[in-house]
């Protein structure tokens, strides 16, 4: 397979995928026609995810190419786990300065790792030539009915984030600032970790759930914007790697974690009677799970240290407005 056309590219990452994840009965028609064929389980509701990922704007320019493959599937799966769905089936564009094979196969060596690991089957997609951008769309199911979304929250709920906070958002600074990432926290950014496994046993604890991307305060403001509530932090227990506490002041951490974005953690909301079973799920998973704070009357989200108010430079991340 030593071609550089378009179809070469299709061809080359349709034996990749095939080797790599095998076939799925539910799987009809797979990659090479003009759509793919699949069958949804009977019972199930199917869940429809997109995430696009550009160039020196969702990753640094000089990124791995297996790095960016795992990240681009990765944001999409985490979307999936916010909602609480099983992952399914993903389809793949990219849009390539040129064709480039040996790019190409070490962008699938981390894409295709991180899809067995979930069970997900590539179906299809699309190549073209244009700047580096990646654009995957991740199909999975949820019992009908059962789905997670960010709309139920309570007031009087408990508010809880899964893992640690910061980590991807302090690397990025790192980077920008033109030094070298620590490696421990550079991780973080180029191989988020989707709480699929979380997700799914969410849907019979939790009232809401959204997936921190944008950053906490931006996104708990989503989750509380669709519930109609509000929300109260306590800023100063959000979890954090021993590597962001040990290298960051606890001014710089705060911002890191509330505003910093790029996590990938789940954020959810669950009745207070909940607690110790969100506390076993931490402890069969090995993931930390924090309570952070409590959904409230209003439609405020605030942010205390101290007791006392708590301004961030800013809440999250917007592509259009900096």
């Amino acid at each position: 397979m030593s071609g550089n056309g378009e179809f070469d590219l299709v061809a080359r990452i349709k034996a990749r995928a095939t080797t790599a994840m095998g076939t799925r009965e539910d799987v009809a028609l797979g990659i090479g026609d003009d759509a793919a064929l699949l069958q949804l389980p009977a019972g199930r509701q199917l869940v429809v995810a997109t995430d696009t990922l550009n160039e020196a704007v969702h990753f640094p320019v000089e990124t791995a190419p297996a790095d960016i493959g795992w990240k681009a599937l990765a944001v999409n799966l985490s979307d999936l786990a916010a909602m609480g769905a099983t992952p399914a089936w993903c389809t793949l564009s990219l849009s390539l300065h040129a064709a480039q094979p040996a790019w190409l196969d070490a962008f699938l060596d981390g894409f295709l790792a991180l899809a067995v690991q979930h069970g997900i089957a590539l179906v299809g997609g699309d190549t073209t030539r244009g700047p580096l951008s990646i654009c995957v769309t991740a199909h999975g199911h949820v019992e009908t009915g059962s789905a997670l979304r960010r709309g139920g929250a309570r007031v009087d709920d408990d508010l809880w984030v899964t893992g640690t906070l910061g980590d991807a958002a302090a690397a990025l600074s790192q980077w920008r600032a033109g030094g070298a990432s620590e490696p421990a926290l550079r991780a973080r950014l180029d191989r988020p970790m989707p709480r699929v496994d979380i997700g799914r046993a969410l849907t019979n604890i939790a009232h809401a759930c959204i997936d921190v991307s944008d950053g906490l305060l931006a996104d708990v403001g989503h989750l509380c914007d669709a519930s109609g509530v509000g929300a109260r932090l306590d800023v100063d227990v959000l979890p954090a790697s021993p590597m962001l506490e040990a290298m960051f002041t606890v001014e710089t951490r705060r911002v890191l974690q509330t505003s910093g974005g790029d996590d990938y953690e789940l954020c959810f909301a669950a009745a207070s009677s909940q607690r110790d079973a969100i506390t076993a799920l931490g402890a069969a998973t090995g993931v930390p799970m924090t309570r952070i704070g409590r959904i409230v009357a209003g439609r405020d989200v605030e942010s205390l240290v101290d007791g006392a108010h708590w301004h961030p430079p800013r809440r999250g991340f917007d592509h259009f407005n900096g």
